[in-house]
């Protein structure tokens, strides 16, 4: 039963993910949290699994679909946010071990409410732009980027689309699949290191028999849609999913108190 709930939820929300930019972590790590059927730990894992998956298929689309994509830049953001993803999930690892899941799961609400409010703050003011050129500044913003996804358990959510448009002046279509891009680079990392340290054993991996197809189906649908909608509709899409996303975050902040 609980496997059906988690296959409608990534599908749902891979699918606004990869049409937004924002990976569907953003939407799957609390909506799990909600249900509380597993562990913080082991919600993040799923929530990673299911965003890699969704930026894989997002990104072979995107491809499919001729979206100009310039490697260069693309390759200089994804060297930081590997370095993130790996130091993020060792942040993680340390605040669960010398604290508990109710504190680490504090830190993660806290710091995701604070990307949304910056993120939701800067797509009403988009036109503000750094437009900066400089590799290390790229490879900066991966990390930070990487970073905050790994720890977070979100993917990449809303920050990556903002920092991409803040720091280099990306319109915000062409934000999403640098964002859905970086997403892939700092989840592989997390998995990777998963994997290596066999922190995956502690996990119930049939779950990932729903997780899987329903993160294909969502990056996929999420992608061709994406290929459709206007800018402006692909801006609506993204502020109302920063609204609803804190709305969810600031009720599981609650019941931590209650």
């Amino acid at each position: 039963m609980i496997g059906l709930v988690y296959f409608l939820v990534i599908v749902s929300a891979n699918t606004i993910g990869a049409i937004s930019g924002m990976g569907g972590g953003v939407l799957i790590k609390p909506i799990f949290d909600v249900i509380g059927a597993h562990s913080l730990a082991a919600i993040s894992f799923y929530s990673s699994m299911a965003v890699f998956t969704m930026s894989v298929v997002s990104t072979l689309r995107q491809v499919k679909n001729k979206v100009t994509i310039q490697w260069n830049k693309a390759l200089l953001i994804s060297v930081g946010s590997v370095a993130g993803g790996i130091l993020g999930n060792l942040t993680f690892d340390w605040i669960l071990q010398f604290s508990n899941e109710r504190t680490t799961q504090m830190v993660q609400i806290i710091l995701t409410v604070l990307t949304l409010l910056f993120a939701f703050i800067y797509s009403k003011k988009e036109n503000f732009s750094f437009h900066c050129q400089f590799a290390l500044i790229f490879i900066l913003v991966g990390l930070v980027l990487g970073f905050l996804a790994s720890l977070l358990g979100i993917g990449g959510g809303p920050i990556n689309v903002a920092m991409m448009m803040l720091f280099f002046g990306m319109p915000i279509k062409e934000a999403t699949v640098y964002s859905i891009i970086t997403i892939f680079f700092s989840q592989s990392s997390k998995l990777l290191f998963i994997y290596i340290t066999a922190s995956y054993q502690r996990f119930d991996l049939t779950m990932l028999l729903f997780v899987i197809p329903a993160a294909v189906l969502g990056g996929w649908f999420g992608a061709k849609v994406s290929g459709i909608l206007p800018a402006k509709k692909v801006n609506g899409v993204y502020q109302f999913v920063i609204l609803l996303v804190l709305l969810i975050n600031c009720f599981n902040g609650a019941k931590l108190f209650f």
